[in-house]
């Protein structure tokens, strides 16, 4: 084994992790999956049309740089020993071909020679097992592309008795060719049949109005489709570059010292910093592709493009121009959405020039000068809530989608932002007030720690706990409340990080009732980015990226973690995922649950008068709403079915099959009605900028239906309507 020398060149490792602690803000996040959809406003780098050029003393900097600051600065750093090199060998595996869809177990036995090596390729900076990998997969792709289209050339016979299982840990790896191209038969065969059947439902449909095909003709367009589908999906993966695929195994590396912990190349961090800031440089247009043609999804209000005028949602990208018309334009026609973002994004005050064909088939050139954006439908926002029963008893909501900040400039954060939402609602009269985390993931931890103290006078809201330090504990130091009246959270499994810290605090603090499903998600790590490019001493092999590191554990004032434990509200309400694992827990490689000592805390802004009342009257309620009664039904469903992975191939059993499955969902469809009872409106100071623009007036129109659709809401409100009643009767009013 080789042992790596505290300085790399004359790089010092003590001095840039004491320096980075300096220059980087402290923040806790949560990495967000964005599916099928570009942002055409991406924040200017020097590298935003693509990462640098790879080259082999590239690579050995990188992956040396990263197990550097991984053993240094990682809050449970790990041996770098066979146990790890067996641990990244099933990791990586699990990514390149995770439903053994593409490898062979000849192939995986050649790999397999490096399961105890990767430790020493790793702190070597070399790579021979993933260069094998890279050849056996490139080799793989040209093989099953191959045998996907002689499959869908012809007929296929659906007689047989045959099953497909698509979970690739059910599966052994395929033991030669002809057992893969077998598997590949059966891909096939079900994605074909799955769209008969579908066409088949469609045209025995009361309403179907078409000419009705025979079996032989739904089968024949539909393998057409699916090549089609095949063909876009194998040109994806072909342009995939070798710093693509790099990344995939140098997370492999990072997940095994825990799952948040992962290395971001300069385009990916790029993309991070957008999705928590809120704010970014480009033309203000949504993009979407669907493997040949970039299309426009969507204007943003007050956005380059909005402003502009002439480009349009539909409108299909031919080609792009840096500059004005007279530009060399590049065809774009083809290509991968981030390639077309990487050519039409750029800073502030330059130009760009789009091709576009119009929905009519005529083209046309348009300029835009781009400018900064900001994506609103990301930032908080609140509505007035009230019933029937209680009209005069108007409820604020504010709606937080994450925990957003921009640390570069610091002019956009949440928690600024939130105080403004509670000024408003104060200035509207509201007696109570709704905070709804759900499926919130995470952010910035200052501003956690910020928006906890709007709610108490001040005090403690989170400890925060260093590798070999004394514990610091975060505390909120504003004397002042800005909303001291009743206060419920809400939250569900998808709530992390940020979020369950503010619900753990105002739990802790009996100072909010947590609403919500049966547990938050169990994130209880904080990560902090470290840029890589300060541990290289060759100027040519920059950029390198960043590291998002964890570095702390965060624990509640009580001592208590929410690492793996989550946060249990305090009313727990019917929710589809009550019965599905989908935490912490269900991640490689996740940090344990630890306690430590409590912290002396305590506020006097409000008390919850009877949370044992409150707990029992929703429990009434819900065991008596037929909607809930089907969210419980539907959980239950769902938890079956997460087992039952393998398909029927034979095209009456898959009928079969499929019909009942179809039945059992049928129950549950459109079971979300708008609730009469359920009375929701803007806030006064909002309608201005709303009513400013069309596209506003439809995208607040919609929120504004599915929140009066939402029986968890509405059984929130009532909740909090209960609050009020109970403290009228504390206090002797009626």
């Amino acid at each position: 084994m080789q042992i790596f020398p505290r300085r790399l060149g004359n790089f010092d490792l003590d001095k840039f992790f004491n320096d980075m602690k300096i220059k980087s803000s402290l923040a806790l996040f949560s990495v967000v999956g964005i599916m099928g959809i570009a942002l055409l406003f991406h924040e200017y780098n020097p590298f935003s049309n693509g990462d640098p050029v790879s080259s082999p003393e590239r690579d050995a900097v990188l992956v040396r740089t990263i197990t550097q600051v991984l053993t240094r600065g990682h809050f449970e750093p790990k041996q770098m020993d066979d146990v790890f090199s067996k641990s990244v060998f099933a990791l990586y595996l699990k990514d390149i071909d995770g439903g053994k869809r593409f490898l062979t177990q000849a192939e995986v036995d050649q790999l397999k020679a490096f399961e105890l090596q990767l430790d020493d390729e790793t702190k070597g900076g070399t790579f021979e097992c993933f260069n094998l990998s890279v050849k056996q997969l490139e080799a793989s792709l040209t093989k099953t592309q191959g045998w996907y289209r002689e499959i869908l050339a012809s007929p296929i016979d659906f007689s047989k008795t045959d099953e497909l299982q698509v979970d690739g840990e059910k599966l052994r790896w395929a033991k030669d060719d002809s057992d893969l191209r077998n598997r590949w038969e059966r891909w096939m065969k079900y994605e074909v049949l799955s769209r008969i059947v579908d066409e088949q439902d469609k045209q025995e449909k009361p309403e179907f109005k078409g000419e009705k095909k025979d079996f032989e003709t739904i089968e024949k367009e539909q393998r057409a489709k699916v090549l089609d589908v095949y063909d876009k999906w194998y040109k994806r993966m072909a342009k995939l570059d070798h710093n693509r695929r790099l990344e995939i195994y140098l997370n492999a590396i990072t997940i095994y010292f825990d799952p948040h912990t992962g290395y971001f190349s300069p385009r990916e961090k790029e993309t991070f910093d957008i999705q928590m800031s809120g704010k970014l440089e480009g033309i203000g247009a949504r993009l979407q592709s669907d493997g040949e043609k970039t299309s426009i999804t969507e204007i943003v209000p007050g956005g380059p493009a909005w402003k502009q005028g002439a480009l349009e949602a539909k409108d299909i990208i031919l080609k792009v121009a840096q500059g004005e018309t007279d530009a060399e334009s590049v065809d774009v026609m083809g290509w991968d959405i981030d390639d077309v973002v990487s050519k039409i994004r750029g800073p502030k005050d330059t130009k760009v020039t789009l091709t576009v064909r119009k929905a009519d088939g005529s083209e046309k050139l348009i300029t835009i000068t781009r400018d900064v954006v900001i994506m609103e439908e990301g930032f908080a926002k609140s509505l007035i809530l009230n019933e029937n029963s209680a009209p005069k008893d108007q409820i604020g909501y504010i709606y937080l989608p994450k925990f957003y900040a921009d640390f570069e400039s610091g002019r956009t954060n949440c928690a600024t932002d939130v105080a403004n939402e509670v000024a408003k609602l104060k200035k509207e009269s509201v007696k109570g007030i709704i905070l709804d985390l759900r499926n919130n993931g995470g952010g910035s931890l200052r501003d956690v720690v910020t928006m906890s103290g709007l709610f108490i006078e001040e005090g403690p809201i989170v400890q925060v706990k260093s590798r070999d330090r004394a514990t610091e504990v975060l505390r909120d130091n504003d004397s002042r409340v800005q909303w001291d009246g009743p206060l419920i959270v809400m939250v569900n499994g998808f709530s992390a990080s940020a979020s369950e810290i503010l619900a753990a605090a105002l739990q802790d603090y009996g100072r909010a009732v947590i609403v919500g499903s049966t547990c938050t998600y169990g994130k209880g790590t904080v990560q902090r980015f470290f840029d890589l490019d300060n541990a290289a001493s060759n100027e040519s092999v920059k950029p390198l990226g960043e590291m998002k590191m964890t570095i702390q554990k965060f624990y509640r004032i009580t001592g208590k973690t929410t690492q793996l434990d989550g946060v249990t509200p305090d009313i727990v309400l019917p929710d589809f995922y009550n019965l599905l694992q989908n935490g912490e827990s269900e991640n490689d490689f996740p940090l344990a649950s630890t306690t430590i000592d409590a912290v002396p805390f305590k506020q006097g802004a409000y008390h919850i008068a009877d949370a044992n009342q409150l707990k029992s009257n929703s429990q009434a309620r819900v065991k008596s709403n037929p909607t809930f009664e089907k969210v419980s039904q539907n959980a239950i469903r769902l938890r079956k079915r997460k087992d039952d992975s393998a398909f029927p191939l034979q095209a009456d059993k898959y009928r079969q099959w499929n019909k009942k499955q179809d039945q059992e969902a049928e129950q549950f469809d459109n079971i979300f009605k708008s609730i009469e009872s359920f009375k929701i409106g803007n806030i006064a100071a909002d309608m201005q900028q709303i009513q400013s623009d069309t596209s506003r007036i439809a995208r607040n129109d919609s929120w504004i239906k599915e929140r009066q659709k939402d029986v968890q809401l509405y059984e929130t409100l009532r909740i909090m309507l209960d609050m009020l009643r109970i403290d009228g009767m504390a206090s002797g009013k009626n």
